[in-house]
């Protein structure tokens, strides 16, 4: 019986083949010859295979030729070494964290990279191509610290994702800052944050392949030793590897290698993520691939084979006119997120989803002191933010305003200036309120608009109206908001349900579905004209600059039947807080609750987004605050969560439009400065 159990199992696994290996190899390669033939030949001029034979044996016109040598195929070269350095970077950063989401996109190296060339760009220093690398790898590599110090190397655990979507998420805010602080300095970066693999001519690839090369030879030297690494921390011990020194080259030599492609092309989204993934199946299937001196050499040549495989759909999809303009890395993103989600729903989470706090029930007097203390402190604000500005108040001017009796000067001030604070308090309040709901229903202490992609939806839907129909109204924008919110919402919602809401899927399904909708909307913001791109990049800072009261109509609409509804169904969000058994024990529905309380969430969520932008982390700083001083009933939570998320948006207005006066920057950049560290500091209270 064991004997044919055995033979019945040789049978089924795959006999080792000398002829495969090579067989997959010279299929690649055949791949990469078809689609660089496809590139070259593409393009606002047509051209064909043997348009381009003849210009590069030089028997083509002169103009025919300068086309395809000056541009097309330094083009096509660039998308090679671009696509095979990030597929080799992904590869050597998952082997060596054992965890198949690590790439340079999830530990945050091309945000660092972007923040560490756009601070060059500000200061007006003027570096050669080579030397740039430099500052883009200094910049790479603390991101790429940062991120692994905090997640952990070898853990295996979404942690890493976590962390490094919230520091580029930060980072990427303070560069977006500097975008509007500097326009003329940074002129093209936004562009080219996107990420294009357009060259005018060789220079940026001949100087970025020797740098190529290093990295590369450096991770196939050290390859056995990353071998080891897979046998796990102690075994590779036994057998002499030294690990923390391997780990630290390993990323150092990965971070090289994308601040070279980030560099040679802006960062191009999620290839050094798909790219070790596609080959994965083949390493288990193929011995030979099993090794690292083979599979990152194979991964490059999977990451190439994407990127021109990205720029040859975008040119096939998109009129050749339009497609110079919208760079390869937003289709290279849309696959990234869609491969992102669709790892979510397969990877098993550990994290069962839990209730956020202990069961701590407070006094009613510190209740009611913290309340009082924070009102107070909200009216100082509201004060300070009604009088400050570009233009210095006094309360007599508001008051001779209230009846009618001030100046022209004053009230054109007034009437700009009050209409941006009631945004910021309603936006922060209703933001607040939403990060309570989601975080209640789903038990994650993680969950939050910003990160679950809901606001990224919403914003998707409000830039695809601006951009195309520029004097929409206020409702006309919350709605298509609240529509893009909606759809996203059921995705997330509806894919982590299945799994109980596990903190792990809830999480990096939103975070996915986030980066897509970023990636259109950079799409939509580079295809606009110039007036309407900086409107939506004003709009996604989070900025409440140009706000009328009919723009917060709608925010103020749904702010009040949320709150009245919130207040209503306490018991039952408390209930629901708990766990599954609880609520039904009781004779509460606890599918129907939960829909009703993430249909409200989604809604407080979406008209926020219409009426101030972009704002991260406040649904998650405003929750966790709260519950800290009054405890985890939501009769005491949400009105304490409504007043420091009010608090927070509006000192992030007030400081936006002061500090730097008369610059300003948006509020959701403040906010994504105080946020990002709060969201690092909670992933590693839970690693402890």
């Amino acid at each position: 019986m064991a004997v044919t159990a055995t033979k019945s199992a040789a049978r089924s696994s795959p006999a080792p083949s000398r002829t495969g290996p090579a067989a997959v190899t010279a299929a690649l390669l055949l791949t990469l010859a078809v689609l660089a033939t496809m590139d070259i030949t593409q393009g606002t001029a047509a051209t064909d295979a043997d348009a381009v034979f003849k210009a590069l044996t030089g028997r083509a016109d002169a103009g025919d030729a300068s086309v395809v040598i000056a541009s097309r195929l330094p083009r096509m070269v660039a998308g090679l070494l671009v696509g095979a350095v990030l597929g080799i970077a992904g590869a050597a950063l998952q082997a060596v964290s054992r965890n198949v989401l690590a790439s340079p996109d999830t530990l945050a190296v091309n945000a660092g990279s972007y923040l560490a060339l756009s601070l060059m760009a500000v200061t007006g220093i003027s570096l050669p191509l080579f030397a740039s690398t430099g500052v883009a790898f200094v910049g790479a590599l603390a991101a790429a610290g940062i991120v692994l110090g905090l997640s952990g190397l070898g853990a295996g655990t979404v942690r890493l994702v976590l962390a490094g979507t919230a520091l580029a998420l930060g980072l990427t805010s303070i560069t977006e800052g500097l975008l509007l602080l500097f326009p003329q300095q940074t002129e093209g970066l936004y562009q080219w944050n996107q990420g294009s693999i357009s060259q005018n001519g060789f220079d940026g690839v001949l100087q970025m392949a020797p740098v190529a090369a290093v990295g590369l030879v450096g991770l196939l030297l050290i390859a056995r030793r990353v071998d080891a690494l897979a046998l796990g921390d102690d075994a590779a011990r036994g057998l002499g590897v030294r690990v923390r020194s391997t780990r630290v080259t390993v990323v150092v030599l990965a971070s090289l290698l994308s601040a070279a492609a980030v560099t040679l092309a802006g960062p191009i989204g999620f290839v050094g993520l798909c790219a070790p993934a596609l080959v994965r199946p083949l390493a288990r299937r193929f011995r030979a691939f099993a090794r690292g001196r083979a599979s990152m050499p194979l991964a490059g040549l999977a990451g190439a084979a994407l990127v021109l495989g990205s720029d040859v759909l975008l040119r096939a999809l998109v009129p050749a006119d339009t497609a110079v303009a919208v760079p390869t890395g937003v289709v290279t993103s849309l696959v990234g997120a869609l491969f992102l989600v669709v790892m979510a729903t397969r990877l098993r989470d550990t994290t069962a989803a839990a209730a956020p706090d202990r069961l701590r029930i407070k006094s009613r007097a510190a209740f009611l002191t913290t309340t009082a203390v924070l009102t107070t402190v909200l009216v100082g604000v509201t004060i300070a933010a009604v009088l400050l500005g570009d233009s210095k108040l006094l309360l007599g001017d508001v008051v001779n305003w209230v009846q009618g009796r001030a100046g022209q000067s004053v009230s054109f001030v007034l009437d700009t200036r009050t209409p941006r604070v009631y945004a910021a308090l309603l936006a922060g309040a209703a933001l607040a309120l939403s990060g309570t709901l989601v975080q209640a229903v789903t038990r994650n202490p993680l969950a939050e608009p910003g990160v679950l992609g809901v606001s990224g939806g919403a914003a998707l839907g409000a830039v695809a109206l601006v951009t195309t129909v520029p004097m929409a109204g206020s409702w006309s924008i919350a709605g298509a908001a609240l529509a893009g919110a909606g759809i996203t919402a059921a995705v997330v919602f509806g894919l982590a349900a299945r799994g109980g809401f596990q903190q792990n899927r809830l999480v990096l399904v939103g975070i996915g579905m986030a980066t897509a909708a970023a990636a259109v909307i950079s799409l939509l913001i580079v295809l606009t004209d110039p007036f309407n791109a900086t409107k939506a990049l004003t709009w996604l800072s989070g900025s409440t600059y140009g706000r009328s009261v009919p723009d917060v109509l709608p925010l103020a609409a749904v702010l009040t039947v949320g709150l009245a509804i919130a207040v209503v169904r306490r018991t039952e969000l408390d209930l629901v807080s708990l766990d599954d058994h609880t609520p039904r024990l009781l004779g509460i529905g606890l599918p129907r609750e939960r829909l009703g309380f993430l249909v409200l969430s989604v809604l407080l969520s979406a008209t926020a987004v219409s009426a101030a932008g972009w704002i991260g982390f406040v649904g998650l700083v405003a929750p966790h605050a709260a519950r800290a001083l009054v405890g985890r009933l939501h009769v005491r939570v949400i009105p304490v969560a409504v007043i420091l998320g009010a608090t927070l948006v509006c000192v992030a207005d007030l400081l936006g439009r002061t500090v730097i006066a008369p610059a300003q920057l948006g509020a959701g950049l403040m906010t994504a400065m105080v946020g990002t560290p709060y969201f690092l500091h909670l992933l590693m209270r839970s690693r402890r």
